[in-house]
C-alpha cells in the first residue's frame, strides 16, 4: 500500500484513516495540524484522508446536557486546568475555544460523516471541519438536526435531510467502521498512515510528515 502511486500526478498517494469523535478538542487540533502538514507536504505526495466514527460517551443523551456542567462532572478539580489549557491551544490555531452550549450523543454527526464519505472523501474532510469549528467555537451542538444541516450544505454534501430524516439511514455502517477502525484503540484522534504508521492524539504538523516519509519508504 505504500508504493501506492496517483494515476494523475505519478506522486505517492499517502492514504490517513482518522478515528475521531466530533466532541474531542484534540481530534479538531489534530485535523488543523494534519491539514498543516498536507499542504507542506502536497510537493511529494498525493492524499486520500477518511474519517470513522469513535464514541467518546456511547450513552450520552441525544438531547444534550450542559457543556461546562458536564465537564466539571467529568473531571472534578481538574476541570478548570483542562479548559485553560484547550484555550489556549485553540488560541495558538488562530481559534476561540468555547465552552457554551451543549454536548451530547454523537451518532448523528457520524451518521453524516459516513453519507458525507459516499459523496467523496474531500466532502466527508470539509464536514469534519465544519462540524469540530461550529461545536468548540460557536456553541453549535452535534445533535442538533439544523446545525448538521448547515454543516452539510457548507461541506457540499446533497441529501443530508433526506437522510438524517430515517434514524435508521447510515447506522449499521457506523457500527461496521466503529468494529472495523476503532474497536481496538482506546482513545482518539487516532490515526493509520499506508496502513502502517500509528499515531495518537493531537500530533504538532512535523510529527505527522514524519509519519508521512516514513510510511512511503
Amino acid at each position: 500500500m505504500a508504493e501506492s502511486v496517483s494515476n494523475n500526478t505519478g506522486k505517492k498517494l499517502i492514504r490517513i484513516d482518522v478515528s475521531s469523535d466530533t466532541v474531542c478538542p484534540w481530534c479538531f487540533v489534530g485535523k488543523r495540524n494534519l491539514d498543516k502538514a498536507i499542504a507542506a507536504s502536497k510537493d511529494r505526495f498525493d492524499f486520500e484522508i477518511k474519517w470513522h466514527p469513535f464514541f467518546l460517551n456511547p450513552s450520552a443523551p441525544k438531547e444534550g446536557v450542559n457543556k461546562l456542567d458536564f465537564y466539571r462532572g467529568k473531571f472534578g478539580s481538574r476541570a478548570e486546568g483542562i479548559l485553560t489549557r484547550m484555550t489556549e491551544i485553540f488560541r495558538g490555531l488562530g481559534l476561540e475555544y468555547n465552552m457554551s452550549g451543549l454536548t451530547g450523543n454523537t451518532l448523528d454527526s457520524h451518521r453524516l460523516i459516513y453519507f458525507a464519505g459516499q459523496q467523496g472523501i474531500d466532502k466527508q474532510h470539509k464536514l469534519a471541519e465544519e462540524l469540530f469549528l461550529g461545536y468548540f467555537t460557536q456553541a453549535k451542538y452535534v445533535g442538533d438536526m439544523e446545525f448538521l444541516l448547515e454543516c452539510a450544505q457548507k461541506a457540499g454534501v446533497e441529501g443530508a435531510a433526506k437522510f438524517l430524516e430515517d434514524p435508521n439511514n447510515g447506522v449499521k455502517e457506523v457500527n461496521e467502521e466503529l468494529e472495523k477502525h476503532s474497536a481496538n484503540i482506546t482513545g482518539v484522534p487516532f490515526y493509520v498512515i499506508n496502513g502502517k504508521q500509528k499515531l495518537s492524539g493531537g500530533q504538532p504538523p512535523e510529527v505527522f510528515q514524519r509519519a508521512f516519509a516514513a510510511s512511503a519508504e
